[in-house]
């Protein structure tokens, strides 16, 4: 693989980029045999020098960018918080007309190969030079940056402790255009073997990674059918990677409003078989709990950056 070392720069967007932080951006390009791209990294002041941070690994969504999503997201407000690494992989127009990952073509599906292998590629190449803790290291995505943050956690589940899903679809859901424009109308019944398939697809190196998933409930792009499919297929993964059940269990339920938009929350597992499920009524696609600085954002209900963060920090691999 060639690397090609970031640089310290002005925070990714210049004039138009995120609000100003006390931390840095750092942005760079990363190559390999699938191709380049660009990526932005926000390494804050409050990060503890001998320290081994944790890294949130951020993938946008269709017609974003990595400053678009830095602003809609808070994330190098919660990552000055909370002392971890942002990661912000940036898909160009050149690899899809409306930048959106690739999460439908199945040369973008599988290991080593296509997206999943640059961002797996630049997810080792950042804990190595940013020296973060590898049982901490964490993907997340909104939309197709969701879908495809489902192929790269399934395609390397030894990089990554857990993952979180804002607006996204089943793994491998589909591997065309048009079965991908029919899974996000109404969402897909092959949930339960999907889940079986991708336990198959990690070979030996198969293990549970606990996901949070969100999504808006009035969701017009993006059918809320895809939660519960995502719920059932990461289920059914957790569960056969530990002991080759199958079976559902049973889901521990919580309702709340915040900020005028109601919620349900349901838990299944817990441990490394988590899966965590958060409904926003009146959301649509978008943002939970954004910033109206950035595109496809809400400012209402919870904050879904600070909901991944907390999920984030209670998983950390093998622990």
């Amino acid at each position: 693989m060639l690397l090609v070392a970031g640089s310290a720069v002005a925070p990714p967007g210049a004039a138009a980029g995120p609000a100003p932080a006390p931390g840095r951006w750092v942005s760079g390009e990363f190559t390999n045999e699938a191709g380049t791209r660009r990526w932005s990294l926000y390494v804050p002041a409050s990060l503890d020098p001998k320290g081994k941070p944790m890294l949130v690994v951020l993938l946008h969504g269709c017609t974003q960018d990595a400053a678009d999503i830095a602003r809609g997201t808070r994330i190098a407000e919660q990552a000055e918080k909370n002392g971890f690494l942002a990661l912000l992989p940036e898909q160009p127009e050149s690899a899809n007309m409306k930048k959106c990952w690739n999460w439908y073509d199945s040369a973008h599906q599988g290991r080593d190969a296509g997206e999943p292998s640059i961002i797996a590629g630049l997810t080792a190449k950042i804990v190595k030079d940013y020296h973060a803790d590898a049982d901490r290291v964490h993907l997340a995505g909104i939309s197709a940056g969701a879908a495809m943050a489902s192929l790269v956690a399934v395609a390397y589940p030894e990089m990554y402790a857990s993952v979180a899903f804002h607006s996204g679809l089943p793994w491998r859901a589909a591997t065309n255009v048009a079965a991908a424009l029919g899974v996000m109308a109404k969402g897909t019944e092959e949930t339960l073997n999907l889940g079986l398939d991708a336990v198959k697809a990690m070979g030996p190196r198969k293990r549970p990674i606990p996901a949070l998933i969100i999504q808006g409930g009035s969701d017009k792009v993006v059918n809320p059918a895809n939660a519960d499919g995502l719920a059932r297929q990461w289920l059914v993964m957790n569960t056969e990677a530990i002991d080759a059940r199958t079976g559902g269990m049973a889901g521990d339920e919580v309702s709340g409003e915040t900020n005028g938009y109601h919620w349900k929350r349901v838990v299944f597992g817990d441990g490394p078989l988590t899966v965590d499920q958060l409904v926003v009524e009146e959301l649509g696609h978008a943002w939970s709990g954004g910033s109206k600085a950035g595109t496809f954002t809400d400012e209402r209900g919870p904050d879904a950056m600070a909901e991944m963060v907390t999920f984030f920090r209670a998983h950390p691999r093998g622990r």
